[in-house]
């Protein structure tokens, strides 16, 4: 299978989704709510549209996983070995407030492996791509994570999940813990950009709880390929199915386990 051209296949959708979403942005789209606070405008479901065509006409056999969409088959062995996995919309609060920190995320896992990540930021232009084995790339120059050796040096950068009220003191805890000890902490509002700024180095780790598959696979890939460390709150592997993350640059991992565990805390 030619990696590269799934990796431009990526790329071309992603751009073709940011169209839509530049097209919509600031000019108050229509809003409607999947939770109490969980936002999908049609600029998501334009954007997700114009993805899947872009990626059916060059792959129709293959599976993809979309947010908004749910889940759709080519063929019934191919949605185990090649499948992709889409967020038309990473950041709708964002889009929907007019700030311009949002982002397409297309990955690409082939018999269960996430191996290209495709993020980009519509607004800025800034493209973070990699495949596996080959490193991770923002505008086609190479990235790598940071050099911070402790959590006291560190900038970190954290989400709140929609279903907020069963987890608030468990988010609180973890929050104010990490705060205590960090240099600061950042909450933007797309974690698939806050995996790629951790893969270039702008946050040295990054830890969130309730996220789905289209949330983190394709800056899993982005963040591992620039030197990431990535595991759950127990530091046991992460894979996209998995509830909490924390990814690092590494040489800050063990403390923020320590600092995560709640018990400890």
């Amino acid at each position: 299978m030619d990696l590269d051209y799934i990796k431009r296949t990526g790329i071309a959708a992603a751009y073709e989704g940011g169209k839509v979403l530049q097209s919509y942005f600031g000019q108050k789209p229509e809003i409607r709510k999947k939770g109490a606070i969980d936002l999908v405008t049609c600029a998501d479901t334009e954007s997700e549209k114009a993805i899947i065509e872009t990626i059916r006409s060059r792959f129709p056999d293959h599976a993809i996983l979309a947010e908004e969409s749910g889940l759709y088959m080519g063929g019934h062995e191919s949605r185990a070995q090649n499948r992709w996995i889409i967020d038309p919309l990473d950041g709708t609060t964002n889009f929907a407030h007019e700030l311009g920190f949002f982002s397409v995320s297309i990955a690409f896992e082939r018999d269960s492996e996430v191996v290209i990540g495709v993020v980009l930021n519509p607004v800025n232009g800034e493209l973070f791509t990699a495949m596996a084995g080959e490193g991770a790339f923002l505008n086609n120059h190479p990235i790598t994570v940071s050099g911070a050796t402790s959590v006291e040096e560190s900038l970190l950068a954290t989400g709140f999940p929609y279903d907020l009220p069963p987890l608030f003191n468990q988010l609180q805890t973890r929050f104010s813990t990490c705060l205590k000890h960090a240099q600061g902490i950042r909450r933007l509002g797309s974690a698939a950009l806050d995996l790629c700024y951790l893969a270039c180095g702008r946050f040295d780790g990054f830890w969130e709880q309730k996220l789905h598959p289209w949330d983190t696979a394709a800056g899993l890939c982005i963040a591992e390929e620039a030197g990431a460390r990535v595991t759950d709150f127990s530091n046991t592997s992460f894979s996209i199915e998995k509830d909490e993350i924390l990814a690092t640059n590494g040489h800050i991992h063990a403390e923020m386990i320590t600092l995560l565990d709640i018990e400890e805390a």
